[in-house]
Formats: structure tokens, C-alpha cells, sequence
């Protein structure tokens, strides 16, 4: 992700188990208008495969996935 990027919805899913965090971001995703920035943060490991792997499969864009000191913040673009 892009230092000038920033998302235009955040979606805080720390301390959410699996799937949580996903079922957090594909209820929100299906709300919002094609070039919408979600920043989808979590705790969750499994998060940082399960959630490419969704986008991939439903044609949204992964912008990057950033580890900090204890979540991952995941950036997804609408499609």
C-alpha cells in the first residue's frame, strides 16, 4: 500500500476469530460503490491467506497487507 493511499472505510476486526474478519469484509463490501478503499485490520493470521484468496474469486483488488506490531492491516479496492 501506497503512503498516499488511504481508506475510505476501516473495518476494525481485531480480536475476531476466523472468519470473522472475512465475513466482516464481504458483508461490508457488498454496501459499497466500485473504487471504495477498505482497510480491513485484524488479528487474525489466517486473514492475511483467506482474504486474497476471497478477493481474488469475487474480482476486488488487493492493495497490499501491512504487519504491525500485533494485527495486519488488509487494503482492498471495490470492484
Amino acid at each position: 500500500m501506497t503512503e498516499t493511499t488511504e481508506p475510505d472505510v476501516t473495518i476494525d476486526s481485531r480480536d475476531a476469530t476466523c472468519p470473522g474478519p472475512l465475513m466482516d469484509l464481504i458483508g461490508r463490501v457488498k454496501t459499497l460503490e466500485p473504487g471504495t478503499v477498505v482497510e480491513l485490520q485484524t488479528t487474525e493470521r489466517n486473514s492475511t491467506t483467506d482474504v486474497p484468496e476471497w478477493l481474488e474469486e469475487a474480482g476486488h483488488d488487493l492493495l497490499g497487507i501491512d504487519e504491525r506490531d500485533d494485527h495486519w492491516n488488509i487494503y482492498v479496492e471495490v470492484n
